[in-house]
């Protein structure tokens, strides 16, 4: 028996047990509808009229801070805004957002782009309550580095408020949640997926590389490495240049592939509008393809997760509501345009051409084939777009997976060594093996932790809500004035 179906054979039936219950499915007008994905868009949707929809009435003011208009140097943190903003996207931009889309509109149709913008749109005001409360409850060191995110607003938000023990309680548990899920979704997956794709545009089958996982590995270990080690700030000098390379590169190509098949693309956006409300269609109809790109998109950005709260808790500044109105900007990008880009190009091909949306592929691979269909090398910038996006991921989640277990362990020198280079270890190992029941694992472990989070958030909302308030009035007043006036 090989290593990997060791592996899986021990942590099968542990996975299939949290599948279980973290994608409990409930009826629902006919469709069968994960729990989970019903708690997420209930939240985003009171949240988004709890706020008055800041997600709107601040998208141009969250413009003008991550611009720097009021930027404080001397105010605690180690990062500007739009660093701050970059490592966040650079962890909910990956894979999913070239192969999860295909994969939605697979199962959905057209229609779950739709639903899959929706629930961007609603995402955005969760991540500003989530981010918000991280910057406002965050931990400041004697050498002015920075602990943040759920586990921290859990803990010292619930126990001021209730119980100080369940506050350490929930937090702990959000903790260990995110240091197991780091390690698969957010590092081996995302190893092997470049792989994956750097075999497929250095030959394919034929490839030399196509049994030299350990030496792609090695190689991604070494690169995630050299930057992680550096903490926060050498994560996010990386990510203030990656993250805009890889997005134009991403959206110029996606632009250009729709633009060249304009002639349908009335055709396309039509086919998205009404496949969202037909009646009759996979589970359920209507509301079937609704979920669909409900769980894209929740799945996609993260908002109600709590991950990127950690990456934005580490931002310069005295005024937590800065933060949360910046933190609304990554959905907007990850789910409402990049997400979006990618549904186009796989409609545009589908209805131009009804072999094609028969084909049978699926994931990336029907991405792929979209891109292809239209510019015969798009493979190519498309494979180097999606192993900028999973390096980039790494990057992030590394971050996120360091500040859980300092947590759980407390702050040290010798933790943070130790936790990288298990992370490096680790994400060597995704190019080598195929251990899905590990990934399956930490993938339903990372969303059962945002149970705990969104009670948090809901508990919080009115800390959140007093905090954006005071500080809309400010403006308004001329009490916080920009740097640019």
């Amino acid at each position: 028996m090989g290593i990997d179906q060791a592996i899986d054979l021990a942590v099968r039936p542990l996975t299939d047990a949290l599948s279980g219950i973290v994608f409990f499915k409930v009826p629902v007008f006919g469709a069968q509808v994960p729990l989970v994905v019903v708690w997420l868009i209930g939240c985003s949707l009171l949240f988004t009229f709890y706020l008055r929809f800041i997600s709107l009435r601040g998208f141009m003011h969250a413009i003008r801070i991550v611009r720097g208009d009021y930027s404080d140097l001397r105010a605690p943190g180690e990062v500007s805004h739009f660093q701050a903003l970059c490592t966040a996207v650079s962890g909910t931009v990956g894979i999913g957002n070239i192969g999860g889309v295909a994969i939605a509109i697979s199962l959905g149709g057209p229609g779950a782009t739709f639903w899959m913008i929706v629930a961007g749109l609603l995402g955005m005001t969760t991540k500003l309550v989530e981010c918000t409360l991280a910057v406002h409850y965050r931990k400041e060191h004697a050498d002015g580095s920075i602990s943040g995110g759920p586990m921290y607003y859990l803990d010292r938000g619930i126990g001021e408020r209730y119980a100080p023990w369940a506050g350490r309680a929930i937090g702990s548990f959000y903790a260990l949640g995110i240091v197991i899920g780091c390690l698969g979704i957010g590092n081996m997956f995302q190893s092997n997926q470049a792989f994956v794709q750097f075999v497929e545009v250095t030959g394919g089958a034929s490839s030399w590389f196509g049994d030299k996982g350990w030496l792609f590995g090695l190689v991604i270990a070494t690169v995630v490495g050299s930057v992680i080690i550096g903490g926060i700030k050498s994560i996010a000098r990386v990510t203030q240049l990656v993250v805009p390379f890889m997005a134009v590169l991403y959206a110029g190509g996606s632009l250009v592939t729709v633009a060249l098949n304009y002639e349908v693309l009335p055709l396309a956006v039509e086919a998205i509008v009404s496949g969202a409300f037909e009646p009759q269609g996979v589970a359920g109809g209507m509301l079937g393809v609704m979920v669909l790109g409900f769980q894209r998109a929740v799945f996609s950005n993260e908002a109600g997760i709590g991950s990127a709260a950690i990456a934005h808790s580490a931002v310069r500044t005295d005024e937590p509501a800065t933060e949360g109105l910046v933190s609304l900007l990554e959905p907007f990008i990850d789910t409402v345009v990049i997400c979006t880009l990618t549904a186009l190009v796989v409609v545009t091909a589908m209805v131009a051409d009804p072999e094609f949306a028969s084909s049978g592929v699926g994931g990336i691979e029907l991405t792929s084939a979209a891109f292809a269909r239209t510019i015969s090398w798009a493979p190519i910038p498309l494979a180097v777009a999606a192993i900028l996006f999973a390096i980039s991921t790494m990057f992030a989640w590394a971050y996120y997976g360091l500040k859980a277990w300092t947590y759980l362990v407390g702050e040290g020198r010798l933790a943070e060594i130790g936790f990288n280079a298990g992370f490096c270890a680790f994400a060597a190992l995704g190019c080598m093996v195929k251990i899905d029941a590990v990934l399956d694992f930490s993938d339903a472990l990372v969303f059962l932790v945002c149970v705990p989070n969104i009670l948090g958030l809901l508990l919080l909302a009115p800390t959140v809500r007093e905090m954006i308030v005071s500080y809309e009035r400010r403006i308004e007043s001329g009490e916080i004035a920009s740097r640019r006036a």
